[in-house]
């Protein structure tokens, strides 16, 4: 009975993995993460004309130009901007960096500003409800489980 069985060194998985489907590519390259680093792309020109105010309040903001040296595996356009000739750029868009604690910070502000705008709207609307005639409930979830049957 033991010798119809096939020996398990020769039993491999690519014979039994399952083919891979077609995955549209990404539209903007990755670069490989790097630790207390984040990246992102910012708008540099919008339908063929530059967008100077944007680039520069990100600038403002702590963002820096990636260096397409330190990524040449990402390295699609060139551009005629002295500023930025050693910079990533697809498609009207450059590839910048920031320190992770300064993206977290400046999510957290706009995490609070959100909420503080939130509760001032819900603070106006509540202003006019009536204890007879409420308006909304508050926002709480219930989960509530059936009796079985």
């Amino acid at each position: 009975m033991a010798d119809n069985r096939i020996p398990r060194e020769s039993a491999t998985r690519e014979k039994t993995e399952r083919k891979r489907s077609w995955r549209r590519p990404e539209l903007l390259p990755t670069p490989e993460p790097q630790e207390g680093w984040a990246y992102r792309y910012i708008r540099m020109e919008m339908l063929g004309k530059a967008d100077p105010t944007n680039i520069s309040s990100k600038l403002r903001e702590g963002w820096e130009p990636v260096k397409a040296s330190d990524h040449p595996e990402l390295m699609m356009d060139s551009v005629d901007d002295p500023r930025f000739q050693d910079a990533v750029i697809n498609g009207g868009l450059i590839l910048c960096k920031a320190p992770t604690e300064m993206v977290e910070e400046r999510t957290d502000f706009f995490r609070d500003q959100t909420r503080a705008q939130i509760q001032s709207v819900d603070n106006n609307y509540m202003r006019e409800q009536d204890s007879r005639m409420p308006l909304f409930s508050d926002r709480k979830t219930k989960v509530s489980f059936g009796n079985g049957t």
